[in-house]
């Protein structure tokens, strides 16, 4: 993406900076460069960005997702609006955008719209990912006045066919119709935001529909299609999905008939110091590549996220971890921090 395409999103974020977000981010920043010269795991700010996971329900059945396959080895449910407030009020002042997204589908939580409003009212940025299926007319206006600043609406295909092949259970004609929902009410009300979003994730099957869907985005009044390439899970399967177009992946073959990371996995990471991730049940885990909370490093429920991100010993033993030897931890082997995401 170019920063023409960029711009409109860095600048609703920046309008959400105060002189004391803005401090927090620098020591942030300045935590991780000290952090990767000492090989220490300096910490002297507070998150910059949070991800909360509404729910772990999910209404479609997609095949490389843990929510799609109702594959989970932790607790399910949705979230508490009172834990959520409570985290929200703790790390408000100094946090700047919020990921109100993780597994499952965030419009299936009946609050969902006024968790969205109670964190704009903070000032923060807020950013959700949906399958696209519950934007009728009343949601898709709710969502406008609600002062979420971007959607992302997943739409892997250009027709009913190729789009069903991933969205196990989609109805292609229902997302798009939302879309144009969301877009209206913009227009409506006289709103830039939210910044719509349509997210194409490139597979096999629909790798040649690139610029159709491109064509669509513009038709449908988004601001923006992005590309993103495919993240697999099941490596025996690996073939049926991928692209034949290696610049459109993210792996490249192992030598021995199946597939790897492109490029290294250096010993740090970024998303591991500017944000934390909290499931629906209050869990932390380092990041968004921890579906089952695997590596939780704490409980919200039970001890403030400050306490937890700066003095709790998880925190501290995992960025070490990070520091000393990245390609050791199996929660990294599939991730793609230092890897080209977007197409």
């Amino acid at each position: 993406m170019s920063l023409r395409d960029e711009w409109p999103e860095i600048r609703a974020v920046l309008g959400c900076l105060t002189v004391r977000r803005a401090a927090n981010a620098l020591a942030v920043w300045a935590s991780y460069r000290a952090a990767r010269w000492s090989r220490r795991p300096h910490m002297w700010g507070w998150p910059v960005t949070l991800g909360i996971e509404p729910t772990t329900a999910c209404n479609l059945r997609c095949p490389h997702c843990v929510s799609g396959l109702r594959a989970f080895e932790r607790p399910t449910g949705r979230l508490d609006a009172v834990l959520y407030r409570q985290v929200i009020d703790e790390l408000a002042p100094d946090l700047l955008y919020l990921m109100l997204y993780f597994q499952g589908e965030p419009y299936i939580h009946p609050q969902f719209l006024e968790l969205v409003e109670y964190a704009a009212r903070k000032g923060l940025f807020v950013t959700t990912s949906t399958n696209g299926h519950f934007l009728d007319e009343e949601s898709a206006r709710r969502t406008v006045e609600s002062g979420l600043g971007k959607l992302i609406v997943s739409l892997d295909g250009t027709n009913a066919e190729s789009y069903a092949t991933y969205r196990v259970g989609g109805d292609f004609d229902a997302v798009l119709a939302g879309i144009r929902r969301v877009v209206a009410w913009k227009r409506r009300l006289g709103c830039r935001r939210p910044l719509v979003d349509v997210q194409f994730i490139v597979f096999q099957h629909n790798e040649s529909e690139i610029k159709a869907v491109k064509a669509l985005g513009e038709e449908l009044g988004a601001d923006r299609v992005r590309l993103k390439t495919a993240q697999v899970y099941d490596f025996d399967t690996a073939d049926r999905w991928l692209p034949a177009d290696a610049s459109k992946r993210r792996y490249e073959p192992d030598g021995q008939g199946g597939w790897r990371l492109r490029g290294r996995i250096p010993d740090h990471c970024w998303k591991v110091w500017i944000g934390a991730q909290m499931t629906w049940d209050g869990r932390l885990v380092p990041c968004c590549f921890d579906k089952n909370a695997a590596y939780e490093l704490g409980r919200a429920d039970q001890t403030g996220i400050r306490t937890l991100w700066k003095s709790g010993s998880a925190y501290r033993g995992f960025r070490q971890r990070l520091l000393g030897g990245r390609r050791q931890i199996g929660l990294c082997a599939n991730c793609s921090e230092g890897v080209k995401l977007w197409v």
